[in-house]
């Protein structure tokens, strides 16, 4: 676990990896840029619970005075919940919150360089980022695609935002020759949404195969992840159509407002949750629950085929 980069572990992490247990990564930009104080730190708590539940150690990373802290503390997740302006670092950012010894919460993008650094081969998220709408003319995609072909971690989430353009991502991973693994669904998820319309690559429903799945891909000398994709709970999911009316709608009006780059992502989120009632919101806090414990059950398979091929 030596590294050039400054990383400070939990005991329980610490202690975990080195008796080669289970551990899954888990981002900090959901409690910060998620919900608002103290509904952050309480998902925050659930969905460390949630990894537990699915039988492996939760290591939830964040950037603090100059390293990367694998495993926070209870302390550490009540100040990222309740300090605003914490920002959102990517693994672009990286290197210059480490270097400037500043506080940064922590992307899919940016989790999974930590996680690879930590030696931790098993991240969940509730959803990836994507190509985005339009993205033939914004070239606007997101980096999550691209650190998922350089980095060695298995991502499990339930697929990526219903806000992108779903077909182009899928085509994206495809020609960066990341494995899709879809578990419990023939579709590739959107999210809060069980269903994108695209049918998924691969479906696997037995946990320790897609452990030998992933052990494979990096035998096979790949240098990038896996993403294993899990729908949201029925009782969870919005209506795949609801959605993609609420999404258009919010669409136009960014234009009429003139709302572009950067800003859109959140725009639309918002505008989707006014015009679903609040229930996308509600949706991501239960999907961020649920993938972490399908993450936990997934990291816990590959420990045991690692222990046995060991």
């Amino acid at each position: 676990m030596s590294t050039a980069i400054p990383i400070l572990y939990s005991e329980e992490v610490r202690e975990a990896l080195h008796e080669q247990r289970a551990v899954v990564a888990l981002e900090s930009n959901v409690i910060t840029h998620g919900l608002k104080y103290p509904h952050n730190a309480e998902t925050a708590h659930q969905v460390e619970a949630a990894v537990r539940k699915g039988g492996s150690v939760p290591a939830t990373l964040c950037v603090q005075d100059g390293e990367i802290r694998v495993g926070m503390s209870e302390q550490d997740i009540e100040r990222f919940a309740s300090t605003p302006g914490i920002p959102k670092v990517s693994s672009r950012d990286l290197p210059v919150i480490l270097a400037t010894g500043g506080l940064g919460a922590t992307t899919v993008a940016s989790s999974v360089v930590a996680a690879e650094l930590a030696g931790i081969p098993f991240f969940a998220s509730a959803g990836l980022g994507g190509v985005h709408r339009g993205a033939q003319s914004t070239m606007d995609i997101s980096s999550d695609l691209i650190q998922l072909t350089r980095s060695k971690v298995a991502v499990v989430c339930a697929g990526a935002k219903m806000i992108l353009d779903l077909g182009l991502t899928m085509e994206y991973l495809e020609t960066q020759c990341v494995p899709v693994i879809s578990y419990g669904s023939d579709d590739f998820p959107a999210f809060y949404c069980a269903s994108s319309g695209i049918k998924s690559p691969h479906r696997i429903d037995d946990e320790d195969v897609i452990a030998k799945v992933v052990a494979t891909h990096w035998a096979t000398g790949h240098p990038g992840g896996v993403v294993v994709t899990a729908p949201p709970l029925p009782e969870d999911a919005v209506d795949s159509a609801e959605a993609e009316t609420a999404i258009a709608n919010a669409l136009s009006q960014a234009e009429q407002d003139g709302v572009s780059g950067q800003g859109l992502t959140k725009y639309l989120m918002h505008a989707v949750d006014r015009a679903t009632g609040g229930r996308t919101a509600q949706a991501n806090m239960a999907v961020l629950i649920s993938t972490a414990e399908v993450g936990g059950r997934m990291a816990a398979a590959y420990a045991r085929h690692q222990s046995s091929h060991s």
